[in-house]
């Protein structure tokens, strides 16, 4: 069981490296975007489309590798008065009751929303046209890459529950 978090760990961390440089693109953009406001006196057409889309997809793209990396808010105030078994057993509950179903509702729904938009062929409003619908297909495969991760911590939580006590068992 340990192999398969170890591989979904590899693979949201991989995905977010290789999406992490983005973020320069959508710099370049918008540098861009402000030399045509200073030199020729009127934005660009597509830029602000182009970075809102790549931004909305970065910050998607990256999610699961911050939650492999836990660079999300977490309330510990109580989890931290716990012991080592007390935590991973908060951590599972919270995952199993209220994280994974969310997540699979999300799926669901960014799903539907992607298929929609692909169906009608979806696509910006404005002088340059372009299409929405890969935008909304980063909806999905953000929350299957994020179930994934969930899926490797509930697999480390567990085996950390079945594990025999350490001496620090008590300690919080």
């Amino acid at each position: 069981m340990h192999a398969i978090a170890k591989a979904i760990d590899a693979l949201n961390e991989g995905f977010g490296r290789l999406i992490a440089p983005l973020i320069a693109i959508i710099t370049v953009v918008v540098v861009y975007d402000i030399a045509m406001r200073f030199f020729i006196g009127r934005p660009s057409d597509w830029a602000f489309d182009v970075t809102t889309m790549l931004f909305g997809s970065h910050f998607m793209l990256m999610t699961a590798y911050g939650l492999k990396h836990h660079a999300h808010v977490e309330v510990d105030v109580l989890k931290r008065l716990l012991s080592r078994r007390g935590r991973a057993l908060i951590e599972l509950l919270g995952y199993l009751l209220f994280f994974t179903p969310f997540i699979l509702m999300f799926i669901s729904y960014s799903w539907s929303f992607f298929e929609r938009s692909w169906s009608r062929s979806e696509s910006t409003y404005g002088i340059v046209s372009i299409p929405v619908y890969p935008v909304k297909a980063v909806l999905v495969v953000a929350g299957v890459l994020v179930l994934l991760q969930a899926i490797a911590i509930v697999i480390r939580t567990v085996g950390e529950l079945t594990a025999g006590p350490t001496s620090s068992e008590d300690a919080p």
